[in-house]
């Protein structure tokens, strides 16, 4: 018999039914059809098929010996004592805290990717349309708090680590916070990933496996320093997918042919491969089996890590030079680009990033082998801010390119696919990258843009003929030396909507940075979709005794689906046994972060004291600046007091956090006025508890779980049309602090919904900003006196060298004030002494704290993500069949 008669496999029949035969079926030496087993998975019509081909003992032996996730107490034991035996090698005897971590997520771990294998099966036989959410920034925070309350088995853990001997609270202490992200953009991307699970629509989030994050923060001398942040050391969230791995291409040129037929083709060839490794995070959803993904994306040499020719010739360095390069694509988040390297790599991360995603994107809808005019009707990829714009281009490519089809279809798909989410008015913010640039490392996707820009102005022009300056101020491409590509612009004319994320933000966009777009496209194009956030993580994870009092009031924790059940709460807002239980859970968060302060920074606080907090990135137009001359304001009042004067002041502690850009020398500034002032305050015996200054370093998602329950009151001053939404603003009030704030993004909204008596709103408006800057520039203004006595301190050396602070004054004094601080600080400081007056009535100020509660149910990240489903994305949930409501309504998760 014939070697290839010997080898010879029958193909499976795509109808056969399952036979019992056993042996040989057919000529010998024709084996009966192997079932060929992919990493992927197949496509919903292949599954049936492939179903077939399974026989049927093969079956009920994995059935009888599938996964089944734990429920009871000694279930969890029992894997949580297999994990630190097996997994881990270690024994009773050598299992401390960080082993006890690594098991307990271990075995939440298997829990949740048992649903993730269904929730993805169940997507892909229903065959719907799908969403892809991409991101640069996800800014997870611990994830193991955060699945033990999803799938609602927290007491079981918490009895059975007990057992175990060990505190949940310690273990849950054990773990890095993800380094996926630094500010609000990643926060609601996080939210939105929970939201998306919770309310089982079928999606996934595309971002980068940044190896260190955008760094670590530490205050030395007062000043901060970036150092690594090593979060990677072990993550049990994370599953590597070494089978799906993306070549990605960098530079080379392209090539123009015709073919056969006469078409022209384009090729791009030559140029630097770097391979793009997937490595996917489950997202569970809360009462619900649905778990989403989040696929990271990893950088890696397409060559390897080693190159052996090179090392045997002794150079040694150079052997890994190719890995190294191409590692440094996925090692930080937002690498300073103050360089024109750091420039490139910002591109190439970008282009990596969302060249992996689109492939992804694309290789699924094509095994469901429908014809490509139905890729919208399946797929919507929404772009959070520009840094994904390349992926309306990359799809643009793959379309024309390397499917073949003719540039108007093409453009068509692409413009139903996308949706752009814009998050600043500060036209200095919107993306720019030079032509050069582009032109060296992504030459074939410049011509597509260049296409792509002379499509839209020859439509432009049609319109409106001989407007040559409406055409320049559109062109994607800036006339400047040297041109360069508007990524806003192109997200605007690639995508079908383009959403704002506060009405007042919404309304700016569309008369400011993009009114010419309004007038060419429509209003119908910009919409509006008021950020949120998942109540799940901040207020049931983050403040769990707040959650179980709501809970005891509303019958359940229904509310932490339907946000809009806390309006019952407002009907206990004079119930006096209900405001001391409130106003003693506020207490207890407070001494909790007096606990953390002195932990990290040695400084003693009163936990009676009025906690004011401000944390959030460090940035010029958040007005850190503002706050930190407020508190010199404070100071210098307080010292020029007599002892009885004293004594009727409101202790306040003021609390700063966040971290300035590398790069951000001004932000950096800040951040070092702030910690001087701390140090000389907080040693004053004059003042005492009557004023304290606390930066808390290196804030993250974890800190802010202690830091906002605690609040008092939070500062949220920008100038007013600088932020785009902010939701810390939500968090704030949604544990019941109060706000000091300018009308600014999604403060108004939040007045709208609280009531204006129980926020305290200061400053200038919008519309009245560039008469301000106006004046500033041409006109004569006078120092606020207040302000001009802050400047005095400082320059006089009461908090060190003056010459380090020096910029910050002079921006105020010397250089504009472009985010008008002298303009908004007699308000500022009037309004303050308004909150100590309100904060004296405490009984009051509990009562303001509940109705604001009562009143947040607009803010839930659940109502922003059907707003997106309806409006934007037009899909559906998928529930799972076996889903119910009984766990929330009984109240047990």
């Amino acid at each position: 018999m014939s070697n290839f008669a010997a080898s010879r496999q029958r193909r499976p029949s795509t109808g056969a039914p399952i036979s019992e035969l056993k042996g040989p079926i057919g000529p010998a030496g024709v084996s009966r059809p192997k079932h060929k087993r992919t990493f992927t998975g197949f496509g919903a019509g292949d599954i049936k098929s492939v179903e077939a081909s399974i026989p049927e003992p093969q079956r009920e032996a994995w059935k009888r010996f599938q996964a089944k996730p734990f429920e009871t107490k000694d279930d969890f034991e029992k894997e949580v004592v297999r994990h630190v035996e097996t997994t881990l090698a270690r024994s009773m005897f050598n299992c401390d805290e960080t082993a006890a971590y690594a098991a307990a997520s271990l075995a939440f771990r298997d829990r949740l990717i048992t649903e993730w294998n269904k929730t993805q099966q169940r997507q892909t036989f229903a065959d719907t349309k799908r969403v892809y959410y991409l991101s640069l920034e996800f800014l997870m925070g611990r994830a193991l708090d955060n699945a033990m309350l999803n799938v609602g088995l927290k007491d079981v853990a918490k009895d059975g680590l007990g057992d175990l001997g060990f505190r949940i609270e310690d273990i849950i202490e054990q773990e890095h916070d993800a380094a996926l992200g630094n500010g609000g953009l990643g926060r609601l991307a996080a939210c939105f990933l929970d939201s998306l699970a919770s309310l089982s629509y079928p999606a996934w989030g595309y971002g980068l496996r940044y190896r260190y994050g955008i760094f670590k923060q530490e205050i030395v001398d007062g000043y901060q320093v970036e150092v690594p942040d090593y979060w990677l050391d072990f993550n049990p969230w994370e599953f590597p997918r070494h089978d799906i791995a993306v070549d990605i291409q960098f530079y080379g040129n392209i090539r123009k042919y015709q073919d056969d037929t006469g078409k022209t083709v384009v090729v791009w060839e030559g140029g630097e491969i770097v391979k793009a490794t997937a490595y996917d995070v489950p997202i569970p959803g809360f009462d619900t089996p649905a778990t989403n993904n989040l696929r990271l994306w990893s950088s890696k040499a397409a060559s390897g890590e080693f190159d052996f020719q090179k090392f045997n010739n002794g150079d040694y360095e150079s052997s890994v030079a190719d890995q190294q390069r191409a590692e440094t694509i996925s090692a930080v988040l937002y690498p300073n680009d103050s360089l024109d390297r750091g420039k490139e790599l910002r591109l190439k991360q970008q282009y990596f990033w969302v060249a992996a995603s689109l492939y992804d994107i694309v290789r699924r809808f094509k095994k469901t082998k429908r014809a490509w005019g139905e890729f919208p009707d399946q797929v919507a990829i929404q772009l959070n801010d520009t840094h994904p714009t390349l992926a309306v281009v990359e799809l643009q490519r793959i379309l024309i390119d390397l499917e073949g089809l003719e540039w108007d279809e093409a453009w068509n798909i692409v413009t139903k696919t996308f949706g752009y989410t814009n998050h600043t008015v500060l036209p200095e913010a919107l993306e720019k990258w030079s032509v050069p640039l582009f032109q060296n490392l992504l030459p074939r996707h410049l011509s597509i843009i260049y296409d792509i820009n002379q499509t839209f102005l020859q439509s432009v022009e049609r319109k409106n003929p001989g407007d040559r300056d409406l055409l320049q101020r559109v062109s994607i491409i800036e006339e400047s030396q040297p041109k360069m590509v508007r990524m806003a612009y192109l997200a605007i004319v690639g995508s079908h909507k383009v959403n704002g994320v506060a009405e007042l933000h919404s309304d700016l966009i569309k008369t400011t940075i993009f009114k010419d777009f309004v007038n060419i496209f429509g209003p119908d194009k910009f919409t509006n979709v008021t950020n949120g956030i998942t109540p799940r993580r901040w207020l049931h994870q983050a403040n769990p005794r707040l959650s179980a009092l709501i809970a005891s009031k509303l019958g359940g924790l229904a509310f932490l689906k339907d946000l809009t059940l806390l309006n019952d709460l407002e009907k206990f807002a004079d119930d006096k046994d209900f405001k001391k239980d409130w106003a003693e859970i506020k207490h207890a968060n407070k001494v909790r972060l007096a606990k953390h302060i002195k932990t990290t920074t040695g400084v003693t606080v009163n936990p009676s004291a009025l906690f004011d907090i401000q944390v959030k990135r460090i940035h010029e137009y958040k007005r850190q600046q503002m706050n930190i001359f407020g508190v010199i304001h404070r100071y210098l009042t307080i010292k020029a007091m007599g002892a009885e004067e004293r004594k009727k002041l409101a202790p306040r502690v003021s609390i700063f956090g966040g971290k300035a850009a590398p790069g951000y020398w001004m932000a950096k500034t800040i951040v070092h006025l702030v910690n001087s002032v701390g140090a000389v305050v907080n040693n004053d015996k004059d003042v005492g508890d009557l004023l304290k200054v606390i930066f808390l370093e290196d804030y993250n998602v974890s800190k802010a779980e202690i830091i906002v329950p605690a609040s008092d009151i939070s500062e949220h001053i920008s100038t007013a049309g600088t932020e785009a939404s902010g939701t810390s603003n939500m968090k704030f009030v949604l544990n019941g602090g109060l706000i000091i704030g300018t009308c600014d993004g999604a403060n108004i909204e939040i007045t709208r919904e609280i009531g204006a008596e129980n926020i305290f709103l200061f400053g200038n408006l919008s519309e009245d900003v560039e008469d301000l800057r106006h004046a500033h520039t041409y006109g004569n203004r006078d120092m606020d006196a207040d302000l001009a006595k802050v400047f005095e301190a400082i320059k006089g050396n009461m908090f060190g060298d003056a010459n380090s602070f020096s910029a910050l004054v002079g921006a105020v004094e010397n250089h504009g004030d472009y985010y008008l601080v002298s303009d908004d600080f007699h308000s500022y400081i009037t309004t303050q002494d308004m909150v100590d007056e309100a904060y004296r009535d405490q009984d009051e100020w509990v009562s303001k704290t509940i109705i604001s509660v009562a009143r947040m149910g607009f803010f839930t990240s659940d109502r922003c993500i059907n707003e997106y489903a309806e409006s934007i994305w037009n899909i559906e949930p998928l529930v799972p069949e076996t889903e119910g409501q009984s766990g929330l309504e009984r109240g047990e998760l």
